[in-house]
């Protein structure tokens, strides 16, 4: 996708903590637009990185909306050969919330209205940091797995976004069920014939932009609709 917006984009490092309490950077990329309407940051999935591909695309149709975007890796290398570590949600919030105080106090960035994009766990470590951080106006999951941030649903008040396939049937239904536990705005999108990875031809071009949409409304104007959707 080509921009037709100018942005610019920097790597970074996220301070955080790493497993045994020794302090870590995790690498990310912080891509600006011009007058950019807010920031989200990208929570990825098991066994993805600041490099995924689908990620990537979402946040490139982000840059199109004015939203900036950071993608960054939640894990160190070392810790992410071990399989509990990618599937330990609490650790994931940790470090996604590790980003928002980045973005805070960041000089380009801390006067953004701020949001987050999480997939498959990544999905969960987004509404359990946005039930922990006020400063979050909107959550975006895709082909999530929200049903992760168990009790944390409760606590969200961020209008949040539910995107799943229509053909990822056992993840849509643990979606619906995610969805009732939301108490506030709230919406769930199913993209028809798109399995768990939007791979299907179109599919991700939707998703994507049904997100930028979301960001764009809630990010742009801190205005929104009140009603609820499934």
């Amino acid at each position: 996708m080509t921009l037709t917006h100018t942005a610019a984009t920097f790597d970074v490092a996220i301070p955080a903590t790493s497993i045994s309490g020794d302090p870590i950077g995790l690498p990310g990329r912080l891509t600006l637009p011009e007058s950019a309407l807010g920031i989200v940051l990208f929570a990825h999935g098991s066994g993805s990185s600041r490099f995924s591909p689908r990620n990537t695309f979402v946040a490139s149709v982000l840059h199109e909306s004015r939203i900036g975007t950071l993608l960054f890796d939640l894990l160190t290398e070392q810790e992410d050969t071990d399989r509990a570590n990618v599937f330990d949600i609490r650790l994931l919030a940790d470090r996604l919330l590790a980003a928002v105080r980045f973005v805070m106090q960041h000089e380009q960035t801390r006067h953004l209205p701020l949001g987050l994009f999480g997939a498959s766990t990544g999905a969960a470590a987004a509404l359990v940091a946005a039930a922990e951080e006020p400063g979050v106006r909107a959550v975006v999951s895709r082909g999530g797995r929200p049903d992760l941030a168990g009790a944390s649903l409760q606590r969200v008040h961020a209008p949040t976004l539910l995107i799943v396939g229509s053909d990822d049937t056992e993840v849509l239904l643990l979606n619906r069920r995610a969805l009732a536990a939301i108490p506030c705005e709230k919406q769930l999108s199913i993209v028809p014939g798109a399995t768990h990875l939007f791979e299907e031809p179109g599919t991700l071009e939707e998703a994507a932009l049904l997100a930028a949409e979301w960001c764009a409304r809630h990010l742009g104007s801190g205005m929104g609709s009140r009603t609820t959707g499934g």
